[in-house]
């Protein structure tokens, strides 16, 4: 019986973070403490953005900042960008996010004259540096409201 638990736990952990296809494109999300990362690699184009777009939903927690890593992605459709202008209704509500963009992703924004007004980072961990140093600014100015006055 403890033989079948652990072999049964081990496949688990081993098939946890599969990425879940969307027709050509990867998407693979991991909760972090400091934001949701979503990574997608492959090509996203007219036939699997939509599948993408809902799929990486998904993942957006509410009060919880998200990197959308899209450093794999070795084709990035003009229809694709939809994916980005989704996540960034999200910011729009309040949700701070970040892109890491592919050559390819930068190359489509610039072909397409998309406003890149998004936050960008060069990888997660600077993404991730980013969204804690905000941390850290809003506790620096919350802690003069909790300092006792009498």
């Amino acid at each position: 019986m403890e033989d079948s638990i652990s072999k049964a736990a081990s496949l688990a952990t081993r098939h946890a973070h599969l990425p879940f296809d969307c027709n050509g494109a990867a998407v693979r999300a991991q909760c972090r403490h400091l934001a949701t990362v979503v990574t997608i690699s492959g090509a996203i184009d007219a036939s699997n953005v939509d599948q993408v777009i809902e799929y990486a939903q998904r993942f957006n927690l509410p009060d919880k900042p998200f990197v959308l890593d899209l450093s794999g992605l070795d084709s990035f459709a003009t229809q694709a960008v939809r994916l980005l202008h989704r996540v960034d209704a999200f910011s729009v509500a309040g949700l701070d996010w970040a892109l890491i963009p592919s050559q390819a992703v930068s190359l489509t924004l610039l072909v397409t004259g998309e406003d890149t007004s998004f936050l960008t980072a060069a990888t997660v961990h600077e993404a991730l540096h980013y969204f804690a140093d905000a941390n850290i600014a809003r506790r620096r100015l919350l802690l003069p409201l909790l300092t006792k006055t009498a």
